[in-house]
């Protein structure tokens, strides 16, 4: 797996370096194959996952509002069929910053789930992310709205192959969803998972860190190795590079031994200013590429998840 991106960032350095010497500027943004019809856009803010199907474009997660026609440009590159779906992992900037921007771009705004006559896509995400729009402050454009919503713990439709949507509550935040492409066998996490970075956990709107852990055990759980090499079900975190069943193991076994030491300290009656002091991230912190300050914040949203009830924030 790892020796892929090498090559695959190997040859966006070559292409980056040709363009150089053309007088063409490189773009940004770099389009990888996952697996089956899955594809990886980065360089947009958060990674967006890309599903070709039979009814059309499958879209998880919406670029910054500047991107939003370069990335149009990059889908159509990869199918010149229409966008239909939208798919929010959450109410976060970074899953629906760009949703409004990317549907003008597109030419209209979300239409209600399988009305596929269009040339719109639906918008998909769980309530919660409704919800929390609809009260938000400045009002969000009515373009950006979920069209679709689902309550229940999960939500599955077809776009030549099954796609489950499955919700995390408490987990970054109380909106979050997984979304599994079946038979291309690749799971796109939004921002539960983010490998060689600290995860953001928003207490605010509802995340926990004990949800966090709950929600990578779910991914866990859906996804299967290949035993003894490389392979099996895809990745896509919400940011950071394609991963595979293990690295999210790793993951989820940092989050919980960094909670469990914070824990421990609060127990002992510690302050969040001794336990900041105490570093108990600090083995972990050149691995995740972690600053002092990112630290810090990592180590407060667990402290904070532990010691105070889930908020209500917008």
């Amino acid at each position: 797996m790892r020796h892929l991106f090498m090559v695959s960032g190997l040859a966006a350095a070559l292409g980056a370096a040709v363009s150089a010497q053309q007088g063409v500027p490189a773009s940004p943004l770099r389009v990888v194959p996952v697996q089956g019809s899955v594809h990886l856009i980065a360089g947009a803010g958060a990674n967006l996952t890309v599903q070709v199907g039979s009814n059309g474009v499958l879209l998880v997660d919406t670029p910054t509002p500047a991107q939003a026609p370069d990335v149009l440009a990059e889908i159509r590159k990869l199918s010149p069929q229409a966008l239909r779906y939208i798919i929010q992992t959450s109410v976060s900037q970074d899953s629906m910053g760009g949703t409004a921007a990317l549907l003008g771009t597109a030419g209209g705004r979300g239409a209600p789930f399988g009305f596929v006559g269009l040339n719109r896509a639906a918008v998909i995400a769980h309530e919660h992310v409704l919800n929390r729009l609809s009260r938000a402050t400045p009002a969000t454009p009515p373009a950006a709205l979920p069209t679709t919503t689902y309550y229940l713990p999960s939500m599955d439709f077809y776009n030549s192959e099954a796609v489950l949507l499955y919700h995390q509550p408490a987990a970054h935040t109380d909106s979050d969803t997984i979304v599994m492409f079946r038979r291309s066998d690749v799971i796109s996490t939004g921002s539960i998972f983010t490998p060689g970075r600290y995860p953001v956990i928003d207490v605010a709107r509802g995340g926990s860190v004990q949800g966090l852990v709950s929600a990578l055990g779910t991914v866990l759980a859906l996804a299967v190795p290949e035993a003894f090499e490389d392979g099996g079900t895809r990745i896509v975190p919400g940011r950071g590079r394609i991963s595979e069943e293990t690295d999210v193991a790793e993951f989820r076994d940092m989050v919980v031994i960094v909670k469990d030491r914070v824990q421990d300290l609060v127990k002992k009656g510690s302050t969040l200013d001794q336990i900041k002091a105490a570093r108990p991230s600090r083995d972990y912190d050149a691995e995740y590429s972690a600053s002092p300050a990112d630290a810090d914040r990592f180590v407060e949203s667990i402290h904070r998840s532990l010691t105070q009830k889930v908020g209500g924030g917008l």
